[in-house]
């Protein structure tokens, strides 16, 4: 095995790979997730990174904002290697589908406007795009677009810029589910030090290849599944998103294929391969390589981790295989996770307690109770506490509040907001002046170490001083009947006649049967309104003020997939979300601004 001792950069790391075992395979990309359609040797990789920086450096200065844009495939890689090796800033972010190019202008120009790039690489297969959405914004319309997969072979004219361990190496925008993107500052000392705790969570080596369908541009899809299975130089797969999508047994097809050790998602993608695999397609799968099934979404389901073990476990897949973990972008990646093949820890709490900020265990199987399932305990060197993030007072274990990060995973800051940056990185505890904690913006408590996610701190519904967390509302309104679709709603709470109530905007489908009698056949919206408000009201104990209905697919999301419930708020309010059905409760004209009762100071 190669020795880590001397890297101390991204470029390192790769040279080190190139010199020591060149020949071995990098990545393999599966075209539509099925047939190989190129792989690189760590050689190539190596020699297309410097390529691409020796262009860099012939067209811009050490520091320069470049910003990449490419679709799914090998091309990205070697982009933002390229700019590491040029000592340039990589701004990884997505391509937009052609089709809805103007809902992705306003996210594109505010990362244009933020990041201020001095160069956008892409490939020359969308090079074209790439002009429209550079034209979008007209500070940046005339910045270089350079289509990496045509320049010329001037490789040998790269030279070494000597970056350091505190050099940025990119910016990773956050996804805008509450609030527009920042740009997150992460260092080369922040990647190896993250990719290192998730190598050791994962028991990565130079033997556990990886699988990946995750957007590359995402930090779960990028540092997770790019960079992280490099540091010991493993072979590794990836695949399209929309080759999962179309088809999720693809997925599990490459794992058993190429007997793939690690490869994760989040929590809806397990859900959707036990719905949308039958027995017979399952019973072509060895699953028995699989040692880890990361699960890092928000919130992980109990009842997604068991169906899909049930499901799986006749064919290879074992039960401790399934790792839930936490972590967010601006600590680079990972926070908690328990090491490979520690049994997931699912725990029931009293429902009401929870919602009053304390989390009270169940030990009695017929009380009602909620399960949560446990996301590891801290990962990375450093220490994670849970706050009031009123009083920014240390709170026990059990007790729920924001959880509050130091380590040298955390990130540098955001990018040209100074403001933002003390207020979320540099927080302090009270009393005592520890510090500095990066403020995760998240709800949970800790229980023997082991971390439990109650929400976000910014979703949270507050109701005649009740905490509700949104995607419990969510879930129920998804399952109160099939014609609502799994993982496409938001909840959120709006003032009408000065108190707060419940609204949940939900994608449902109009053709699909709502029910035998006519008369609620004629009005389906109405007849589903009444379905999820009897079924919040048995689950919750609250009244479900509205319900909005929107058709398939226009439910306002993030590119990694996250529902962005403010934007859902704010459209609701607007009266811009075009329900399909009509409403059965007027809207209400749009409230002042109002923070949570225990939002951030």
């Amino acid at each position: 095995m190669t020795t880590l001792a001397s890297i101390n950069t991204l470029v390192d790391m790769l040279r080190t790979h190139a010199d020591h075992h060149g020949a071995r395979l990098a990545f393999t990309y599966l075209k539509e997730g099925e047939d190989v359609a190129e792989a690189w040797t760590y050689h190539e990789l190596d020699r297309r990174a410097r390529r691409v920086a020796a262009a860099l450096q012939r067209a811009g200065s050490e520091g320069d904002r470049v910003l990449l844009l490419y679709p799914p495939g090998l091309d990205f890689i070697a982009g933002f290697f390229g700019c590491l090796y040029a000592k340039r800033i990589a701004v990884p972010t997505s391509p937009p589908n052609p089709s809805r190019l103007s809902q992705a202008i306003p996210r594109f120009r505010a990362i244009l406007e933020s990041a201020g790039p001095q160069t956008l690489l892409t490939c020359a297969a969308i090079a074209p795009m790439a002009e429209a959405l550079r034209a979008a914004n007209q500070a940046s319309a005339a910045i270089p677009v350079l289509a990496t997969d045509t320049l010329a072979e001037h490789e040998h004219t790269w030279r070494d810029p000597g970056a350091a361990g505190d050099t940025l190496a990119f910016l990773q925008y956050t996804s805008g589910s509450t609030a527009l993107p920042k740009g997150v500052m992460v260092s080369h000392d922040n990647l190896l030090h993250n990719m290192a705790a998730i190598a050791a969570t994962f028991d990565s080596s130079a033997e556990t290849p990886m699988l990946s369908w995750l957007p590359a541009f995402h930090d779960m899809g990028l540092i997770g599944c790019v960079l992280h299975p490099m540091l010991h130089g493993s072979s590794n797969i990836l695949m399209a998103p929309a080759a999962f999508l179309q088809r999720p047994l693809r997925w599990l097809q490459a794992i058993s294929r190429f007997h793939v050790h690690t490869s994760g998602a989040p929590n809806f993608a397990y859900d959707l391969c036990v719905r949308r695999t039958t027995p017979e397609q399952r019973a072509t799968l060895d699953l028995r390589s699989w040692r880890v099934a990361f699960n890092g979404a928000e919130p992980v389901r109990a009842r997604t981790v068991s169906a899909f073990t049930r499901a799986f476990a006749p064919h290879g897949f074992r039960p401790d295989a399934m790792l839930p973990c936490y972590g967010l972008a601006e600590a680079t990646l990972l926070v908690t996770g328990d090491p490979c093949g520690t049994p997931t820890t699912v725990a029931a709490f009293d429902p009401g307690d929870l919602e009053r900020a304390t989390a009270t265990p169940v030990n009695d199987p017929r009380a009602v109770s909620r399960e949560l399932v446990g996301c590891g305990h801290l990962a990375v060197s450093g220490r994670l506490v849970i706050v009031d993030p009123e009083s920014r007072a240390l709170l026990p274990d059990g007790a729920i509040g924001e959880i509050w990060l130091a380590s040298p995973s955390v990130a540098q800051g955001y990018w040209q907001l100074p403001a933002q940056t003390d207020d979320t990185f540099r927080a302090t505890l009270a009393g005592s002046g520890e510090g500095p904690f990066l403020r995760t913006g998240d709800l949970g408590f800790l229980r023997a170490g082991q971390l439990f996610i109650a929400g976000r701190l910014k979703d949270l519904i507050i109701v005649d001083g009740r905490n509700l967390y949104p995607q419990d509302l969510e879930l129920t309104v998804e399952r109160s009947h099939p014609a609502f679709r799994a993982g496409c709603s938001a909840a959120f709470s709006i003032e009408v006649d000065g108190a707060d109530r419940v609204v949940v905007v939900a994608e449902a489908d109009p053709h699909q049967e709502i029910a035998d009698d006519p008369a609620t056949i004629a009005d389906p919206a109405a007849a589903l309104l009444r379905t999820a408000r009897r079924a919040v009201a048995v689950d919750h104990d609250v009244e479900l003020h509205d319900l909005c209905l929107v058709r398939p697919g226009t439910i306002p999301k993030t590119t990694s997939g996250k529902i962005r419930r403010h934007a859902c708020r704010a459209g609701f309010l607007a009266g811009a979300l075009q329900p399909w059905g009509t409403p059965t409760v007027p809207r209400q004209p749009s409230p002042s601004p109002r923070q949570p009762a225990r939002a951030p100071s």
